[in-house]
């Protein structure tokens, strides 16, 4: 691994931390531009704007089942960017990663 992916390791991994990591995240990076860190940030900035409005669309169904499935699929999202961010490989989430990337591409 190299320096730029160690020294970015703990940013990145905050970033994951819902909408407040990625903000947290996103401030500490904004001086000293790394580039992984910048990676996951913004995976992890898609996934909380993603969270929240999937969660306004979801929350109008008032079925358990739906609830549970979007609990359960942004979970599984969260839970495999954070383990590539705590491994140190700069993968995009799958599904939707690459649009983040694109979305988000000035961060």
């Amino acid at each position: 691994m190299d320096e730029i992916t160690e020294k970015g390791k703990p940013i990145a991994i905050t970033s994951y931390i819902l909408i407040v990591g990625a903000l947290i995240a996103l401030t500490i990076n904004a001086e000293k531009k790394n580039p992984y860190a910048a990676f996951h940030i913004r995976q992890a900035l898609g996934l909380s704007l993603m969270f929240l409005g999937l969660g306004s669309i979801v929350s109008r169904f008032n079925d358990i089942n739906i609830t549970f499935a979007m609990w359960i699929f942004m979970a599984v999202l969260w839970s495999y960017g954070i383990i590539m961010a705590a491994k140190g490989e700069m993968r995009p989430i799958p599904i939707i990663g690459h649009l983040f990337q694109k979305v988000f591409r000035t961060i």
